[in-house]
């Protein structure tokens, strides 16, 4: 409860957080919010010439395919490292204000999914163009957007209060990252790589299980409920425990600082 009441309290902070986030960002760049769209586009543009074309994998549809792993796991990788930092980058602002510490992971955390729903229009564009069209399924989006949210949101509460004991954590995380993305199935189909005795590997990792209800809804499919309750189940003990740990650590910050 208390945890709620602050959040309503400082909400008007929050929001002026994730706005000088977005603008340190873009900050001295010349193409600005258009290269979220950009980059995502580029990439896919890439693994579809070597993953369809010279290796000769792949369908019309399959840089639809790729994109949607892609920006899934963009947002998650980036929401995570900015939240990992972000406690040490305000730690002039935490000696100085008292502000609940949280606000800092959670701000980096929804600038970073701000940017990740801009990108969402190279996804429509790229859909449509291959083919891929809107169908019912569509509004079952919602839940996979909502997902990658809280488990982005938890891992990055986790992280960041990690990371001001353990500054080797920044570079461990980014060997764990590469893990997790060639266990997403971004550029890739899971029965092309492993037999389906073995797919129960991808199936632990809950941001594939994100990504999988996410085709689906983009190429209207139907949903993976077990999927979709597994993500859902461990996106909400992710932002429990990380709010857990925050709050347990949280006075102990001052003296590593």
């Amino acid at each position: 409860m208390t945890v709620l009441s602050n959040f309503q309290k400082y909400r008007n902070l929050l929001a002026e957080l994730v706005k000088k986030d977005i603008k340190l960002k873009y900050r001295n760049s010349y193409l600005g919010v258009i290269w979220t769209m950009l980059e995502p586009l580029l990439t896919m543009v890439v693994l579809t010439l070597v993953f369809s074309k010279l290796l000769g994998k792949g369908t019309k549809d399959f840089p639809v395919y790729i994109l949607t792993g892609r920006l899934l796991y963009s947002f998650f990788s980036n929401g995570t490292k900015a939240a990992l930092k972000s406690v040490r980058a305000n730690a002039s602002m935490i000696k100085k204000v008292y502000v609940p510490k949280y606000m800092y992971p959670f701000a980096t955390v929804l600038s970073n999914y701000v940017i990740f729903l801009i990108s969402l229009i190279v996804l429509a564009i790229v859909a449509l163009a291959r083919g891929v069209y809107p169908t019912v399924q569509l509004m079952w989006i919602v839940v996979p957007l909502l997902q990658i949210l809280l488990l982005t949101a938890g891992a990055g509460l986790i992280l960041s209060t990690m990371a001001v004991f353990f500054r080797d954590i920044e570079y461990l995380w980014g060997v764990m990252l590469m893990l997790v993305m060639y266990a997403c199935a971004i550029f890739y189909q899971v029965q092309d790589v492993i037999s389906e005795k073995n797919a129960w590997i991808f199936k632990l990792n809950p941001l594939y299980a994100i990504i999988v209800n996410f085709r689906n809804a983009v190429f209207g499919q139907p949903m993976d409920f077990q999927a979709m309750w597994y993500a859902t189940g461990f996106g909400v003990i992710a932002v429990l425990f990380g709010v857990f740990v925050f709050y347990k650590k949280q006075d102990k910050f001052i003296l590593y600082l």
